[in-house]
């Protein structure tokens, strides 16, 4: 079993940064594939970024202004969130699969944190 637990959402305006941590404990998760979701109020759980050993993905809407990274000593995966907008607004969760993945498709990933909370004001 993996927990996770995410940290560092918050309000911000728009243009600003935050940078959210998933913390995962239960076992070491750095040779799995660990994937950043965000889901906004009435929409479908999207995929924003994954980090595979060094490879790192990102989707459209994240490329450029967001950075996925992961300390292995801590066992933790950092999403630093730049240059925000107002429809980067939703609940940021963080997943772990129990393997390699490609890691864009929420069905890959066999655990998940809470969520926490960005929104961004214009």
């Amino acid at each position: 079993q993996v927990q996770l637990v995410e940290s560092g959402g918050g309000l911000v305006q728009a243009g600003g940064s935050l940078r959210l941590s998933c913390a995962a404990s239960g076992r070491n998760i750095f040779m799995n594939t660990m994937g950043w979701f965000r889901q906004a109020p009435g929409k479908e759980r999207e995929f924003v970024a994954r980090i595979s050993g060094g490879s790192t993905y990102y989707a459209d809407s994240a490329k450029g202004r967001f950075i996925i990274s992961r300390d292995i000593a801590k066992n933790t995966v950092y999403l630093q969130l730049n240059s925000l907008k107002p429809e980067d607004t939703a609940v940021y969760s963080c997943a772990v699969a129990s393997m390699f993945v490609r890691g864009t498709d929420r069905n890959e990933y066999d655990y998940w944190g809470q969520g926490t909370q960005v929104t961004v004001s214009s």
